[in-house]
């Protein structure tokens, strides 16, 4: 079985790291939070006490932190992945950053002989945990298929779109549809609540009807509106908005109307791009 290391032990990692350990894969963790590596005593997963111990018992390493700094700084740090990673090894940068972060990753590992892949993952932790998360990958198909028994521990669909960065263009793409949608869907209740409509049971409805989206859903199970789901989604949102836009910028792209209803959604959450 191939060694996997696995670093970024979040609301979302978490489940990731152990279905691949459930899967049968030797496993090496590491944290910077001590207290997120308590839920995986008792199982056959190791500990590492750095990015570059770990990455020296590991065939393939997942990486699932917050940001571009956070990636960088577990891969390319002194004791970083870098540091410990043999020559054919795998970086898989699960989090959803700039896809140049990808590519400079890929520059400096080339010097080492190790590949990077981007496969950035949508669903959280309920389907993380069910298997069931859509990974979205870009690198070269070699490597890509190499890590794909690894993926399809927690992934389902493991989806391959073309070269490094790919997977990054995908899921910021995904994101910023998802949060335009939040935008509508915030707005459609709340119109239907000045005709007349309670949005609890316009929700319902149209959430068996040719309006529905997952968007919807989350409107309506935080009562309506997005100021519940502020606090918790406002800034993920907000970075992921701001990556398209620079990408879409740089391809002398205006955004359209996907952009600029995502830039609604935002203003609403209190988390002005």
């Amino acid at each position: 079985m191939t060694h996997v290391g696995f670093i970024g032990l979040g609301s979302q990692g978490a489940p990731m790291a152990r279905r691949i350990i459930e899967a049968g894969h030797p496993v090496t963790l590491w944290a910077r939070r001590p207290a997120t590596l308590v839920p995986f005593e008792g199982t056959p997963a190791k500990v590492a006490a750095s990015p570059a111990e770990l990455a020296a018992a590991s065939d393939i390493v997942c990486v699932c932190v917050v940001d571009d700094a956070d990636v960088e700084e577990v891969v390319l740090g002194e004791r970083g992945v870098l540091a410990g990673l043999r020559r054919g090894g795998v970086i898989a940068v699960h989090s959803t950053i700039h896809p140049d972060t990808c590519r400079g990753l890929e520059a400096r590992a080339a010097a080492q002989d190790v590949q990077v892949v981007d496969a950035p993952v949508s669903g959280g932790a309920p389907a993380a945990a069910e298997g069931r998360l859509l990974v979205m990958v870009g690198g070269e198909s070699g490597t890509v298929r190499y890590c794909r028994p690894v993926f399809e521990s927690f992934g389902d669909p493991v989806v391959h779109l073309g070269p490094l960065g790919s997977g990054q263009v995908a899921k910021l793409l995904n994101n910023v549809l998802m949060t335009a949608n939040l935008a509508t869907a915030a707005d459609t209740l709340a119109l239907g609540r000045e005709l007349g409509v309670d949005p609890r049971a316009l929700a319902e409805a149209v959430g068996h009807g040719s309006g529905a989206s997952y968007a919807l859903g989350r409107i309506a199970g935080h009562g309506g509106s997005l100021e519940a789901m502020a606090p918790y989604a406002g800034r993920l949102l907000r970075k992921d908005v701001r990556l398209l836009a620079q990408l879409t910028g740089a391809a002398g792209e205006g955004g359209g109307t996907v952009l600029a209803a995502a830039d609604a959604a935002l203003e609403e959450m209190d988390h002005p791009r």
